[in-house]
């Protein structure tokens, strides 16, 4: 054993322990460090290193430790309830963030043009498309020709809805003739519908109704499986649009019938012909044509036999 008798104050004669113990003097630093940290041996002013209980040293070394456990714990679990605190601002912001990726307003056309580009040039499957609005712009048909050939060279379904009216363009009858030969299908509806295009049943561009220079771009599948269904509706009720250049008969009649629908509901020229895609001019010439081969004296008398020739017999 360590002679205490040999210490004299805070000094140990070193070289007289080793010789006692018979252990070099390397390992005697290390355990006695070792002893020390573990409480068991104390350094006491004039009397040298003492030799402690162990219990004693657990009192004595442990419960500083487990303080600053406490202590940790503690601190622990107030980072994890101010980080917590933080969820729900997060929370809110990635949704945010989700909306505003799942719709997305452009505000001008020439970007709404460059996302149409993007969208076109990305799909694989499908594009559905519903143009109201009668016979298509000159300036509109140039900038969409090219896309839509090598949309549909890549093997691309395009389906396309226009209304009657458009049949009496000869810009649309010419696009639609080098489309159709391309695989495209394209049919006409008497009334108007919305303005929009879907691409592979995944994204939907439709019309800003407050900005007419504007479209809105959506990605939300419940909203694009919606608008699908309403298009495949539409598709089931239109006519094919065969690009010869005359109108035929029966879309005539389903064009006047409408006209003279909206006309009796109250609708003056210009609302008719806006809904339809026509000039007021050409609405006008339709109603006389109706009334003269009606015999009608009034657009109330045109509906009304009309509707007695529907009558079934």
């Amino acid at each position: 054993m360590l002679d205490a008798s040999r210490c004299d104050g805070d000094a140990l004669d070193v070289e007289t322990a080793c010789a006692q113990l018979e252990v070099r003097e390397e390992h005697f630093r290390e355990a006695l460090a070792d002893l020390v940290a573990l409480g068991l041996l104390v350094n006491r002013p004039g009397r040298g290193f003492v030799a402690v209980s162990p219990d004693e040293a657990t009192t004595r070394v442990l419960l500083p430790l487990e303080s600053e456990l406490r202590t940790r714990r503690a601190r622990v679990e107030e980072v994890r309830r101010r980080l917590v605190s933080f969820s729900p601002v997060f929370d809110a912001s990635l949704l945010a963030r989700e909306n505003r990726r799942q719709i997305e307003t452009i505000d001008n056309l020439p970007d709404v043009r460059a996302a149409i580009a993007e969208l076109s040039a990305k799909a694989g499957r499908e594009i559905l498309t519903a143009q109201p609005g009668g016979g298509r712009r000159e300036d509109v048909l140039v900038e969409a020709a090219p896309r839509d050939y090598d949309t549909l060279d890549r093997g691309v379904v395009m389906r396309i809805l226009y209304q009657h009216t458009a049949r009496s363009s000869r810009g649309t009858q010419s696009y639609v003739e080098q489309v159709t030969r391309r695989g495209a299908q394209v049919r006409t509806l008497d009334d108007q519908f919305m303005r929009f295009l879907v691409f592979d049943r995944e994204c939907a561009v439709f019309a800003n109704p407050a900005d007419p220079n504007g479209a809105v771009v959506v990605r939300n599948p419940f909203v694009v499986a919606f608008m699908v269904e309403t298009y495949e509706r539409l598709w089931l009720t239109a006519e094919p649009f065969e690009a010869d250049g005359d109108a035929q008969p029966e879309i005539m009649d389903d064009l006047k019938d409408a006209i003279v629908r909206l006309l009796t509901a109250g609708m003056t020229d210009a609302a008719v012909a806006r809904r339809l895609g026509m000039s007021v001019r050409t609405c006008r010439r339709h109603v006389a044509e109706i009334m003269t081969s009606l015999d009608a004296e009034s657009r109330f008398q045109a509906g009304y036999l009309l509707a007695l020739q529907e009558q079934p017999k």
